[in-house]
């Protein structure tokens, strides 16, 4: 397989739902669309949150790992075979800490904004 339609097809196909998800955003609480975890799930404050960041910093590290698998594909003479797939896991698993962290730093266990 071309090395080119494997990157476009692994992570600019991550790219392409990132971009999905940022233009179109959950509106409410759901259990099949948008970042869902049982923080996230909480109330409608913490789920409109945490899908603006998680979709906001998914776009950014799948960019970030799409130009990178390409430049990857067009600086070396390597077959690739798992280099899109790590990179495009690490862009989510980077994009699901972050989101967590900002979580954590902005609502509490009970799902209350914390002071400033």
């Amino acid at each position: 397989m071309n090395p080119y339609i494997y990157v476009l097809s692994v992570n600019g196909l991550l790219l392409f739902f990132s971009l999905l998800f940022y233009f179109f955003p959950p509106t409410k609480i759901n259990g099949l669309y948008g970042y869902r975890t049982n923080k996230s799930m909480q109330n409608e404050d913490i789920w409109n949150f945490a899908n603006q960041f998680f979709n906001k910093t998914l776009l950014i590290y799948t960019a970030i790992a799409l130009v990178a698998a390409l430049l990857f594909v067009f600086v070396t003479n390597v077959e690739i075979t798992w280099q899109p797939m790590v990179l495009m896991l690490l862009s989510l698993a980077v994009s699901v800490i972050k989101t967590e962290q900002a979580l954590s730093q902005n609502f509490d266990d009970e799902g209350k904004r914390k002071k400033q």
